[in-house]
């Protein structure tokens, strides 16, 4: 009898195993250095941990860390609830401005290269050093602090904040717009990846279907809604979910700050690691939820 024919695999199998082989190199280094401290960093949440020559010892305290965490703790609940309120409106605005600016260096004009590099600089130089550098240099301070005292001190967007800020229905509101304004250099360090994503969509949709859609009449404004904004859905659900884990686990964010205080300076390794996994709870549902909203109004095509 003839052997039976191997069954090909489908372009999807094909593709899972390229993802897979992609991200291989990741779920090595996870397994290898990241498994077996966050077991053991959620083994010290439930037990009070002392520091001895011998090393750590732990005993287990049921969730006590957690109760200290949550009812004990004065600034947690407070530092964590502002920290998701803070994401509830820069995210958005940090998708916003990527995708304004992905769409404006899509654009063909002279230059494009330069202004390119302008945006993307801020990737390049995240590293530690320049990240470290510019939230240590005591001379960048001292210049800022030079030009907030040189400045005028009431400048056109104090007064117009004082105008609108009557205490009526809609101050909270433009409470949150000023907050935002005051932002624009956190939010335009921090899209560099969201713009390379964007414009990487971008990139992919055919002009055929541009040129399609101006001979049967649509305006710009159409073609955006109809063809430019559903094809690049996908992209908008991958923003969403980088910007919240980054604007949530950023090194500046006080819950973070507060967590690195209690490991390294008070030495409580069972509180920190208490707050540390409540914290990753609380973001990894935020994530969920949004995902699986979101999710349900992506378009995607082949």
């Amino acid at each position: 009898m003839k052997a039976k024919a191997k069954k090909k695999k489908t372009l999807a199998q094909k593709n899972a195993i390229a993802g897979y082989l992609f991200i291989l190199p990741f779920i090595i280094g996870f397994l290898a250095f990241l498994a077996y401290p966050m077991i053991e960093s959620l083994v010290m949440s439930f037990c009070n941990v002392t520091v001895g020559n011998g090393g750590f010892t732990m005993k287990f305290n049921g969730i006590a860390n957690f109760k200290k965490a949550f009812m004990i703790d004065p600034e947690f609940n407070r530092l964590m609830t502002e920290s998701i309120t803070g994401m509830l409106y820069k995210v958005p605005a940090t998708l916003i401005f990527s995708f304004f600016i992905a769409l404006l260096l899509n654009q063909d004009f002279k230059g494009r290269g330069v202004v390119r590099a302008i945006f993307f600089l801020p990737v390049i130089l995240s590293s530690g050093v320049i990240v470290g550098l510019e939230y240590n240099n005591t001379l960048l301070q001292g210049m800022e602090d030079l030009v907030k005292e040189s400045g005028s001190n009431s400048s056109i967007t104090a007064t117009l904040e004082a105008i609108l800020d009557t205490g009526g229905v809609g101050s909270r509101f433009f409470g949150y717009v000023f907050e935002i304004l005051d932002s624009v250099y956190d939010i335009a360090i921090g899209a560099g990846i969201q713009i390379i994503i964007f414009l990487s969509g971008l990139q992919t949709i055919s002009d055929s279907m541009y040129e399609a859609a101006k001979i049967e009449g649509c305006t710009a404004w159409e073609s955006f809604w109809k063809i430019t904004f559903p094809m690049v859905s996908s992209l908008i659900l991958v923003n969403i979910v980088y910007s919240i884990i980054d604007f949530l686990i950023r090194t500046d964010n006080e819950v973070m700050e507060k967590i690195n205080e209690a490991m390294s300076m008070q030495m409580d390794y069972g509180f920190s690691s208490a707050m540390a996994w409540s914290y990753f709870v609380c973001v990894m549902a935020i994530v969920g939820v949004v995902s699986l909203i979101i999710s349900k109004k992506v378009y995607y095509y082949e």
